[in-house]
């Protein structure tokens, strides 16, 4: 999953917003580093990964990709996931797309003391509204080229998009059939 399902599945309270999307910018020991609820948002967070990570619809997802591609695979279908989130977002959450980015949006900008990455990244992220702007197929490959940037091998990423426009409605139902089953993990 990528930062929309972490902020829609890791609770609305600012606190929580704020720890669902630290999950990907702080690692190791938590002890001692943050609030209690923070540290829990990080923590589900981490769950939520391994879970997706080790769940039978996503390694199905990511053997539909060819074998030279399966390292990248999980990447790919992360942001995949949440372009569907996004395009089928009234299924999943009473609150419209738009008034829940510009929610998270304002916990963000309120937050004085983002961690390293984030920090630089959160303004882009606002102004461009990065979590509403993936209802668009084509920001998919904006956000698999950012990403690629920051990899050692980026020809990694090179080409995967018509691999994904391929594979749009098989993994689109991989969504489906497993966005579910990840809101029932996160709830409890």
């Amino acid at each position: 999953m990528n930062y929309l399902a972490h902020l829609h599945l890791g609770g609305q309270e600012p606190e929580q917003l704020l720890g669902s999307l630290y999950g990907d910018f702080v690692k190791g020991s938590l002890e001692g580093r943050y609030s209690p609820t923070l540290v829990q948002a990080i923590q589900l967070h981490r769950r939520i990964d391994a879970f997706t990570d080790s769940h039978p619809i996503v390694l199905g997802a990511l053997a539909r990709f060819p074998v030279q591609r399966r390292r990248y695979a999980g990447i790919i279908v992360d942001v995949f996931f949440d372009h569907c989130l996004a395009l089928h977002w009234k299924d999943y959450c009473a609150v419209p797309l738009k008034r829940y980015t510009q929610d998270v949006y304002r916990v963000l900008a309120a937050e004085p003391e983002l961690p390293g990455r984030l920090a630089r990244m959160a303004p882009y992220m606002i102004a461009d509204d990065w979590l509403g702007s993936y209802r668009e197929f084509e920001v998919v490959g904006q956000v698999l080229l950012g990403i690629s940037r920051r990899l050692s091998k980026p020809e990694g990423l090179l080409g995967a998009m018509e691999e994904v426009r391929e594979l749009y409605e098989p993994l689109t139902q991989d969504f489906r059939d497993f966005y579910p089953i990840l809101q029932g993990f996160a709830a409890q």
